[in-house]
């Protein structure tokens, strides 16, 4: 099938002469989670994953993907023909270098532009110059071959109000003009989807495991233009529209009207927006590319957003404890796979008051589907849970409070040395990390060692950040901060920590063929002392659930690791022990007991 749809493709190709064609993971927004409509990759390709780009040629084709998902793509790519390029492993070109091997002098290298970066458009753009080629941005190849493509749907917005969101939306709006005014801007378009809904404090449905709206919105000196789906929005919402100077437009008239925009300074980031938006403005038009000044707002969140994280952790934490104790009683004793322990945690989440959503698909991955970073189980690969080995599971929640997101790694019964020696290496280098205490001014590229030395120790690494931003009733996986040991241009993780920004703690270890590892608790940076040497920060554990002792090697523990364990569980026990009772909190008494 995949073969027949990459033929397909190609006669397409070469109707529209074409040598190349890129298919990045995208929507027109630069989403990391696309609706079925987007899924184009996935199509033409097999792989699920949610992160990878297929180029495909006259003669070959090849995707490329991160060490999260090299174990799938293998998988999931046997017997296509698509050749599996490895990001960052040795001898692998990057996927800029490789389209500059495969084009030819005079050859074309085509895409869809509203699902291309600019910015990366552009540097195609200039590789082709040189070889005399030329860019076809205008073509989206799928809508020809993909039959029964799912429709583009726009569901209801709504409103988030001031007593989650903790600030109004006139504030925000007012506080991005004066952004545009430091530069000089006459106006800004914004086409990331978790920017337009915090600034507009809007939320929707329109995207995988992410409350957000299909939009785009340009901001003017007295003028908001929201380019919508007007289906979309009821009275209430309409009303509020007009109450803070927003004007609705249709969604499909957004590329008309760039391309009637001239003689303005417009402030975008060519690294968020798309090709065709940046192909659309006239020559006339002065482009200001700098971060979208609500990224940075959106991160450091203010002290409303921070109690209400704590709620949606606390809620969270209850949820996932009894999904622990459940699991813990009845492993061996009911059936169990990965697909229905997932649907027992979502079941347990679903009790919370006010639970929206998960806020992606959980990963629940048992014995060696562990070592899959982002595994998914399938109703065909859906391995069944025994009383022995190891379960990991990458879950989370979305609430009016905000979004969690926590791994929890889980003893099912006996395990290896060597399981226990890796469980709790991992331990060690989330605790170390969260427990670091730090001058102002430090970014995540100055912290992640304090998690990786403890297993660099051992000669071992994990092929992922130790972390990731997290929205506030956002994306789950949001910049400009995160913890990464070298800088990725396709990632914008590395600003300065600030107080309020939360960001995720998950360092691993994954074991091909044996088992995987990880553990994850969300963290809150936070002022602390300041001093003749600085201004001091550490970090705030949002995430409350017991880590699994079952699974601890305590003989490998320095003292240090003991006292913030113990102290962690401590914290645990006291904020999720009055939602328990009887036989549960005398198991939440022994899972937080001191080691």
């Amino acid at each position: 099938m995949i073969r027949e749809r990459i033929s397909k493709l190609r006669e397409s190709m070469k109707a529209a002469g074409i040598d190349c064609y890129l298919i990045p993971t995208s929507d027109y927004h630069d989403s990391e989670y696309v609706s079925g409509f987007f899924r184009v990759r996935a199509f033409f390709s097999g792989f699920t994953g949610s992160a990878g780009t297929l180029v495909v040629t006259r003669e070959e084709a090849a995707l490329f993907t991160d060490g999260r998902y090299f174990i799938q793509a293998e998988k999931q790519l046997s017997g296509t023909g698509i050749r599996l390029m490895k990001i960052g492993e040795p001898e692998v070109p990057t996927l800029e270098d490789y389209l500059e091997q495969k084009l030819g002098e005079g050859e074309s290298l085509g895409f869809d532009g509203r699902v291309v970066k600019a910015e990366s458009a552009a540097e195609y753009e200039e590789m082709l110059e040189k070889k005399l080629g030329r860019l076809i941005w205008d073509k989206d190849l799928a809508d020809g071959i993909w039959e029964d493509r799912p429709a583009l749907e726009h569901q209801p917005i709504s409103i988030l109000k001031e007593c989650y969101s903790g600030e109004s939306t006139a504030s925000k709006i007012a506080r991005v003009r004066e952004k545009m005014k430091e530069e000089e801007a006459t106006m800004h378009i914004l086409t990331s989807l978790d920017d337009i809904a915090w600034l507009l404090n809007i939320r929707g449905n329109d995207v995988e495991s992410c409350p957000l709206v299909l939009a785009y919105a340009v901001v003017m000196e007295d003028e908001v233009l929201l380019f919508a789906e007007r289906s979309a929005c009821g009275e209430e919402v309409l009303s509020y529209f007009a109450e803070n100077g927003i004007t609705l437009r249709p969604y499909g008239e957004f590329y008309d009207y760039v391309a009637s925009i001239y003689e303005e300074r417009v402030l975008l980031c060519l690294n968020r927006v798309n090709c065709r938006v940046k192909k659309e403005l006239g020559d006339d038009v002065e482009i200001i590319d700098r971060s979208n000044p609500s990224t940075l707002m959106k991160a450091v969140k203010n002290p409303v957003e921070m109690e209400n994280l704590r709620k949606s952790h606390l809620k969270d934490g209850v949820a996932v404890t009894h999904f622990m104790y459940w699991l813990k009683k009845n492993i061996g004793k009911l059936p169990m796979t990965e697909i229905s322990a997932s649907d027992r945690l979502e079941a347990f989440r679903r009790e919370q008051e006010g639970f929206i959503e998960p806020s992606f698909s959980t990963i629940c991955a048992y014995g060696a589907n562990g070592a899959i970073v982002h595994y998914s189980a399938t109703p065909e690969n859906n391995s069944e849970l025994h009383p022995e080995g190891l379960l990991v599971v990458d879950s989370g929640g979305h609430y009016p409070e905000g979004t969690t997101d926590i791994t929890r790694t889980f003893a099912l019964g006996p395990l290896t040395d060597e399981m226990k020696k890796h469980f709790t290496l991992v331990l060690r280098a989330m605790l170390n990390l969260k427990n670091t205490k730090f001058l102002y001014g430090c970014r995540g590229l100055n912290l992640d060692v304090r998690a990786r030395e403890v297993l660099w120790e051992y000669g071992l690494d994990y092929k992922h950040g130790t972390g990731h931003g997290v929205g506030y009733l956002l994306n789950v996986h949001e910049g400009p901060n995160g913890f990464r040991w070298r800088l990725l241009s396709e990632h914008e993780e590395n600003a300065v920590l600030e107080e309020g920004m939360v960001t995720s703690d998950e360092p691993g270890l994954y074991i091909e063929g044996s088992h995987g590892i990880r553990i994850e608790n969300e963290i809150l940076c936070r002022k602390g002392e300041e001093n003749e040497y600085g201004q001091f920060m550490y970090f705030e554990d949002l995430t409350c659930v017991p880590i699994d002792l079952d699974a601890v090697e305590t003989a490998l523990l320095e003292e240090k690791d003991r006292q913030r364990l113990n102290a962690y569980h401590k914290e645990v026990f006291e904020k999720i022990s009055p939602y328990f009772e009887g036989e549960e909190l005398e198991w939440l008494k022994e899972a937080t007991r001191e080691v």
